[in-house]
Order: C-alpha cells, then structure tokens, then sequence
C-alpha cells in the first residue's frame, strides 16, 4: 500500500560494515528465494506473491549477464566500467553500453506478454542502467518492434545525475536508436510542467517543441516535481490508447 516506503525498501543498499557489500535488500529477497525455490523465475514470481504484487513481474532473460558501459571524460580518456551499480558512480559520460555474454536468450513468457499486448509502455527509469539492459536482450526489443501493440515511452521528469546530466526528451530517444533502432515507439511522452524546487544536483527534463513524435503533457508531481505523478501519467497515457483503438475499447474497460 506504501508504494514509496517500498521502493526505498527495495532500493535500500546495505554499508559494507553490514558484510553485505553495498548489495540491495530487493537483489537479496530475490536472490533468497530463488535459491528457496530452486530457479531464478520461480524466486520472482514467489517474491510478487510474499510483496501482493497486482500483475505478473517477468524476467527479460534468464541467463546470468553483466552490464557493461564505455564511459568517457576528458582528464581519463574512455573507461570501460562492468555493473549496473558502478557505472553511474564514474564520473564522465557513458557513450554505450552492453551485455556480456551479449546474446543471451529472451525469456519466453516475456516474449508471449509483449507479442499479445495491446498496450506497451517503456519508462520512465534510469536509461542506461534499468530501459536499456532489457531492450539489450535482442529476442525482446526483436518482439517490441513487430508488436502490434500501442508503444509508449515516457521519458523522465528529471535527469539522473551521473546518467542523464545535461540531457534533453530528445537525446533520451537518440541513445535508445542508437542502441536498439529507430521507429520503435509510436509517441514519447514528456512533461512540460517546470515548477517547484528540484533537488541539489538534479535538472529538469527539457524538450523542442518540434520533436517528432512528441506528446508533452503536465505529467510532473507537485510535490515531487523530480517525479511523474501517478495518476496524471496513467490518465495520459490511458486516453491516447483509447484515441487510437477507439471508444469500444474504452467503453469496454471502463471500470478498470
């Protein structure tokens, strides 16, 4: 019910004073009960049942794969960093980044989930360290792109610092082409309401009022302006579903 006490939660990372090594309290749930339950998918499907998640949490891959960036500043050149928690605590710019192995198999449920959907949306989220590492799985951003499905991406409120610093909606959309290929979502979703104090350190999103493929919307909280507020994102993205599949589909899911 307390869905930011939750996130903090499971965000949480222990000190290395705890012997836990800066590992996540969620990582270690997961980790726990996979090994309760004898498999990696298993452990979170169980893991969405001990937290009553609503909805089905899928795994893109099963497969055991690193992240990896090319990270780049001008005192120290191109460094290459591996771990989705080590990169953003390198100063500079990731310029790419990748899996190893870098062909790991796409987990089938998730292909069935995405292929069968009506409604796909991406974001918002850390780009290069939590959207991108599961489009990296080619058998998934392959089943993105021939669904038939209204795609979606939202982009973040605020940049992240050691991500996204300096970034515009645009450049979100460029690195997400670069890595995975043009065209593959029908609207990007951005806020246009800049109020309110940001947190030291964090800047807005910005973005051209030109853009293709641009749907800008006051999406930010108004406490929070870093965040999306919830509500106001699902009601966006829910009536530009409905534009494009019509008022059946409306009227037939209307007490969701």
């Amino acid at each position: 019910d307390d869905e930011e006490l939750l996130t903090q939660l499971f965000q949480y990372r222990f000190g290395t004073a705890a012997g836990l090594g800066g590992h996540s309290l969620g990582n270690l749930l997961i980790t726990a009960l996979a090994e309760i339950t004898g498999s990696f998918e298993e452990g979170v499907a169980e893991s969405a049942r001990v937290l009553a998640i609503r909805g089905r949490v899928l795994p893109s891959t099963l497969h055991d794969v690193r992240l990896v960036a090319d990270v780049f500043n001008p005192a120290e050149g191109a460094v290459v960093v591996k771990g989705e928690s080590e990169i953003p605590k390198v100063s500079g710019r990731i310029r790419r980044v990748w899996l190893e192995p870098n062909n790991p198999l796409a987990y089938p449920p998730a292909l069935q989930a995405i292929l069968s959907a009506e409604l796909i949306v991406v974001g918002p989220g850390s780009l290069f360290t939590s959207i991108l590492p599961n489009l990296l799985v080619h058998d998934l951003a392959a089943a993105l792109r021939s669904s038939r499905a209204v795609k979606l991406y939202v982009c973040n409120v605020a940049n992240e610092p050691g991500e996204t610093d300096g970034f515009h909606c645009a450049d979100y959309l460029r690195v997400l082409e670069q890595h995975v290929g043009n065209r593959l979502f029908d609207l990007v979703l951005c806020n246009n309401r800049f109020e309110g104090r940001l947190p030291e350190g964090v800047e807005w999103v910005r973005f051209d009022p030109q853009m293709s493929g641009l749907y800008a919307a006051v999406l930010a909280d108004e406490q929070q302006g870093w965040r999306h507020h919830s509500t106001k994102l699902a009601r966006t993205i829910m009536d530009l579903f409905y534009e494009r599949t019509g008022p059946l589909n409306r009227q037939v899911t209307a007490e969701d």
